[in-house]
């Protein structure tokens, strides 16, 4: 609490006597008596604004009742200021409409004083500037009174106040009265980032490539005619396994399977198919012989799945009914005797389908291995983000092994190349990271407008709105965020008692040391070894009167981020301790 003028009250009467403003000369006599308390104590940064509650009582016999007060409250810090709302006191003659303060009884009331937050404001001071008006003498009109000594402006100090520049500026900050010291930002530290969730690269670092070619056969025969051994499938099977075999990255597995077409009966079938697979295989190795890769052969007898397939592929009519058929029955003599029943269709199947599936088919599976991820991450560092695939791209971008400008580098080189939601909601998160919001804003907008619905891209609006401070934008997407999203949105509401609840590390350290629980605070960052938690970790010593700790993790912090050096000497948790408990 504090008394609204800092002088005893002789030396302000004998300042007013000269002053000529008759009605304020009288309230002198007891404005020691005027209190006044700011609600916080220390200014705190809530959804994006500062607010406090001014408390101002006044005395009996203090407010002469034809005296008006007015009263602004001012943001003061290097380089400006920013006022706030006007607050008008009156005595109980005086014929106007504002707070009427009688003199016999005196009075209180309770200021609300709410600014923008504006970045300068954490090193600052809440100062309240005063105006009188009396019906007679020096102050008919509003004159400036000092509230640090109940003078008001000199001939001199006039002149200043009515050219209206720096020393005007100067003057005024040299009469109000200073009722708090410095914003806590922490809030401002919370890591919307960190909950961010990113769309999966769909990257694999090994990928299968299937490349198939058959060998054709007569119906029930397992020899292969001269003119099945070639064919253009054939030769393009054999030029990519040889080209392949060039390639240290590529492992090519080569099967040899034969098959049988489903009719006629099943052991025969089985049979043949055996024999197609021996004397397709014998075939393959010819073909293959300057690859020089071993080849496994395999029998499946009667190729259904291939049969279902190429009905499913074909023109046929009534080809639903037939593949309804072959859902209906398991049985292989089954199925065949409930087609042949269907004359027409079968005939259709025996002369389009059935000739397809008498084969012995090559197959060669080759597992390719992909650039490592120091191969990508040169080629960022390189700039030839041509020579990477979308989700190359994506995934080189969240491994950590590239900075934050390489990582927006080439998700602003996929977005621009692909366009993907996968891309725009990636490079928003790197954004975030970089504490560019407004960039992360406009990306997943873009992400949203390519045709992304996922949630991943709902819960990071609801963040970065909380991260601009669009807190009631933000509340359009938290109903379906993750509980992490949400329990941020309460901390940016203040509500940091529900946030801790539901955080964990740093930022549930944020929102604890906002509740005052410290010792809670501490736990949740005890493994983190980052420069922020050294900070955070200074911050808290000092609030619980352990200087030497503050000291220890302050000096970690600024050698790990030398950008912590500035920041702790504006810093209201901090600057008051820097130099004298706190030795840096």
């Amino acid at each position: 609490m504090k008394n609204l003028f800092k002088m005893s009250v002789m030396l302000t009467i004998a300042v007013l006597t000269l002053t000529g403003c008759n009605c304020f000369k009288k309230m002198a006599k007891n404005q020691d008596e005027v209190q006044l308390t700011c609600t916080p104590e220390v200014l705190v940064l809530n959804n994006g604004r500062v607010d406090a509650d001014v408390k101002v009582v006044f005395p009996v016999k203090y407010f002469n009742a034809k005296a008006v007060l007015k009263v602004t409250p001012v943001m003061v810090f290097e380089g400006g200021e920013v006022c706030g709302a006007t607050q008008y006191f009156q005595g109980s003659k005086v014929d106007d409409n504002y707070t009427v303060i009688d003199k016999k009884q005196g009075g209180e009331y309770t200021m609300h004083i709410s600014f923008p937050y504006d970045e300068r404001m954490a090193c600052s001071e809440l100062q309240l500037r005063a105006e009188i008006k009396c019906p007679k003498g020096k102050c008919k009109e509003f004159t400036l009174v000092n509230l640090n000594n109940g003078a008001i402006p000199t001939k001199d100090e006039e002149a200043i106040l009515a050219a209206d520049g720096a020393e005007a500026l100067a003057l005024k900050r040299a009469f109000g009265l200073t009722i708090a010291e410095g914003v806590n930002t922490l809030q401002n530290d919370l890591d919307y980032a960190s909950a961010m969730q990113p769309m999966e690269s769909g990257y694999k670092n090994v990928i299968t490539e299937v490349t198939k070619a058959n060998y054709m056969y007569a119906i029930n025969s397992s020899r292969l005619a001269k003119k099945a051994e070639s064919s253009d499938e054939l030769t393009a099977f054999q030029q990519k396994a040889a080209a392949q075999k060039e390639n240290d990255r590529i492992k090519q597995n080569i099967y040899v399977n034969g098959y049988a077409s489903p009719d006629g009966p099943e052991k025969f079938n089985d049979k043949l198919s055996a024999a197609r697979s021996e004397s397709g295989k014998k075939a393959a190795e010819k073909l293959l012989e300057e690859v020089g890769l071993p080849l496994d052969a395999a029998s499946y007898g009667e190729d259904w799945e291939g049969f279902k397939e190429l009905v499913a592929a074909s023109d046929i009519e009534d080809k639903e009914l037939i593949l309804s058929v072959l859902n209906s029955y398991e049985s292989s003599s089954e199925r065949e005797n409930q087609i042949k029943n269907m004359s027409q269709v079968f005939a259709a199947l025996k002369e389009e389908i059935l000739p397809q599936l008498r084969r012995a088919q090559l197959v060669n599976s080759s597992d390719i291995t992909g650039k490592t991820d120091d191969e990508m991450a040169a080629l960022v560092r390189a700039g030839k983000f041509s020579e990477l695939d979308d989700k190359e791209m994506l995934h080189i971008a969240s491994t950590g092994k590239l900075t934050q400008e390489e990582k927006i580098a080439v998700l602003e080189a996929a977005a621009k190349e692909y366009k993907s939601a996968a891309a725009y909601n990636n490079l928003g998160i790197a954004y975030a990271e970089a504490k560019q919001p407004k960039k992360a804003a406009e990306a997943f907008a873009k992400a949203v407008k390519v045709g992304g619905n996922a949630s991943q891209i709902n819960n990071n609006l609801a963040l970065v709105n909380l991260m601009n401070g669009e807190t009631e934008a933000a509340k359009n997407y938290t109903a379906a965020a993750s509980k992490e999203a949400k329990a941020l949105a309460a901390a940016a509401e203040g509500n940091y008692a529900a946030a801790q609840s539901e955080l964990d590390g740093y930022n549930a350290a944020i929102a604890a040391t906002m509740n005052a629980d410290y010792t809670a605070a501490k736990q949740f960052i005890a493994n983190d070894k980052s420069a922020k938690a050294d900070y955070l970790r200074a911050i808290i010593a000092t609030k619980q009167g352990d200087f030497a700790a503050a000291t220890a993790q302050l000096k970690s912090a600024i050698a790990k981020e030398p950008a912590y050096a500035e920041r702790c000497t504006k810093d209201v948790n901090l600057r008051n301790y820097v130099g004298k408990e706190i030795n840096l």
